[in-house]
């Protein structure tokens, strides 16, 4: 009779345990839904080229009062997730729960700094990502259009807005360093040109669409020309004329030099590692990486059996003319070259490679200068936009052809382009495949690809292999330079001649780093720290596995989840070798 009446309870447990559980995944669906929602609300450009036209003619609310009320929504879905009984929940439920509580958790903690007011990097700001619109959303039909043209409208509201935050933030001290803001004045009135000139004009400068009547495109082609002269190029002439007239940059470079600078930059060493080391951690790390790589260095160069040490050797690459392109189409073709060679290897790295394609570009002239020697925008299948690796075109003489091989596997493939463009394309919730970009996962592939070079064969000559060492150097000493600017007192002088003494990068890409770097806290950690998590995973894997190690399947494992903070990743793929053991 007793283990008749446990027999029975434990009977009526399980079958009321059965609905407590779907409960809670339904519980988690519905939070997942509104929280997505509420993402496309607040981000209506994300909304549109993820294909949900509802706030199409939208740029959204760039206030500091928006921000406040995103914090404190943020605030009560974290508040729903705590609430979920966690025994009801899959392991992927539990998942999605970790990473979504994380993400609105660090939003919250950086709406808290008084940082939040600076408004652009020496690089960046809403005056170079706007012009980038007519690569990043849908035109098709009238409707696109119309509400482009709806947007650009909107562009001197905008504009006002952030530039009362910048006033605000220049009476604070939240301002960015003189040092870095050499030419910063021409990202802004480069873009102000002739209507039909203008980046803003390009989706009418297109061939018209069949669905729109040559008089219809006339009269959108004339309102367009009419909003970038009569509201986009005033609006650029005016933040160009604040920046100018009144902005005032600082003499200090050091985050540790901004209100409560100390405890930002730990905040941003965290968020972009999502990791808990310290400054001090990740400076020492980043000490013991070049001491490695420079052994690494010094070894292939007495291979080639060069009459010299590894300072002369980088100082004949950096000079020798024929490692550099003459033209910008030469530099362009070796890059396109480069690219396709690697679309070939791609199936013996991954079994799993995404639908959408990628082009290749050159950044544009407005803020080609003084940004970096190249990077990646993402594109979107709904949008009908294709993913772009920009290469850098300028200052010819300091874009080493031999550096090629490492920046197009980290920009295009196998680095972000297929990194992101995999998760765009896999099963996950939506806030995951379309919103979801930890700095450590997604820049530490792009580090960590690079040196999938070796395994393809692509790093052919003494010259390329120098040049994917000097980019790993490139990220170790950026662990030390960050580090070294923003917590322990470092000069602009002093993190130029560690690069300088420690890469083979040229001057110019030097600098443009370094101003990175200061303008930027705590983003160059992200690199390093991602990638060599992937790396020991991978030593690990094959260790473990011996034969049963299967490099694609291992690779197709660390992308298929999306991007991931490290320790979850970590868990990922200890079960993950697990279960290929059994």
């Amino acid at each position: 009779m007793r283990r008749f009446i446990v027999l029975l309870a434990a009977t009526m447990l399980a079958a009321t345990a059965v609905p407590a559980a779907a409960a809670a995944h339904d519980d988690l669906m519905e939070i997942l839904a509104d929280h997505w929602a509420w993402t496309l609300k607040n981000d209506p450009l994300l909304a549109t080229r993820v294909g949900v036209h509802t706030h199409d003619a939208e740029l959204g609310d760039n206030s500091l009062a928006e921000r406040d009320r995103e914090a404190a929504d943020a605030a009560k879905f974290i508040a729903r997730l705590d609430a979920l009984p966690a025994i009801g929940l899959t392991d992927d439920d539990k998942v999605n729960v970790a990473i979504l509580r994380r993400s609105l958790s660090t939003a919250i903690e950086a709406n808290r700094f008084s940082e939040r007011t600076i408004e652009f990097s020496n690089r960046a700001g809403w005056h170079t990502y706007l012009p980038d619109l007519p690569l990043q959303l849908p035109f098709f039909t009238r409707a696109d259009f119309e509400s482009y043209l709806a947007r650009l409208a909107k562009i001197p509201a905008f504009a006002a807005t952030s530039t009362a935050i910048t006033r605000q933030a220049i009476a604070h001290g939240d301002v960015l360093p003189c040092a870095v803001l050499g030419g910063f004045s021409e990202t802004i009135t480069g873009e102000i040109k002739e209507p039909t000139a203008s980046r803003f004009y390009v989706p009418f400068a297109a061939p018209r669409p069949a669905t729109i009547s040559a008089a219809d495109w006339a009269a959108l082609q004339a309102r367009a020309a009419a909003v970038i002269r009569d509201a986009v190029n005033p609006a650029y002439r005016a933040y160009a004329d604040f920046y100018t007239r009144e902005y005032k940059c600082r003499a200090t470079i050091g985050a540790s030099a901004l209100p409560d600078g100390a405890a930002y930059y730990a905040f941003k060493a965290r968020e972009q590692t999502t990791t808990a080391m310290t400054p001090t951690q990740i400076h020492d790390l980043g000490l013991s990486e070049v001491a490695r790589i420079r052994a690494e260095m010094d070894a292939l160069v007495v291979a080639t059996g060069f009459k010299g040490d590894r300072a002369a050797y980088i100082a004949m690459l950096r000079s020798n003319p024929q490692y550099y392109a003459t033209t910008p189409h030469q530099l362009m073709a070796e890059a396109a070259l480069t690219a396709k060679t690697i679309d070939g290897a791609m199936p013996r790295l991954f079994s799993h490679l995404p639908r959408l394609p990628y082009t290749v570009r050159e950044i544009p002239a407005a803020t080609a200068d003084g940004t970096t020697t190249a990077y990646y925008n993402e594109g979107s299948a709904a949008a009908g936009v294709a993913g772009t690796y920009y290469v850098n075109t300028t200052h010819l003489d300091q874009r080493p052809l031999f550096e090629l091989p490492a920046l197009t596997m980290h920009e295009a493939v196998p680095g972000h382009h297929n990194q992101i463009s995999l998760q765009q394309e896999m099963d996950l919730p939506d806030f995951r495949r379309y919103a979801t970009f930890f700095t450590a996962f997604v820049e530490g592939w792009g580090l960590y690809s690079e040196r999938l070079g070796l395994d393809i064969g692509l790093y052919d000559t003494p010259e390329k292999q120098m040049g994917r060492l000097s980019y790993e150097m490139w990220r170790a000493c950026r662990l030390v330079v960050d580090t070294g600017i923003h917590a322990q007192g470092w000069t602009k002088a002093q993190a130029v001649q560690f690069m300088a003494e420690n890469t083979a990068l040229s001057a110019a890409n030097i600098d443009a780093e370094v101003n990175r770097y200061i303008a930027d806290p705590g983003q160059a950690l992200a690199y390093k720290i991602g990638e060599l998590t992937i790396r020991r995973l991978r030593t690990r894997a094959e260790t473990e596995l011996g034969p049963k190690f299967d490099l694609r399947a291992f690779h197709d494992a660390v992308l298929e989840a999306g991007a991931l903070p490290m320790d979850l990743l970590e868990n990922r793929m200890t079960a993950w070798i697990a279960a290929r053991k059994g």
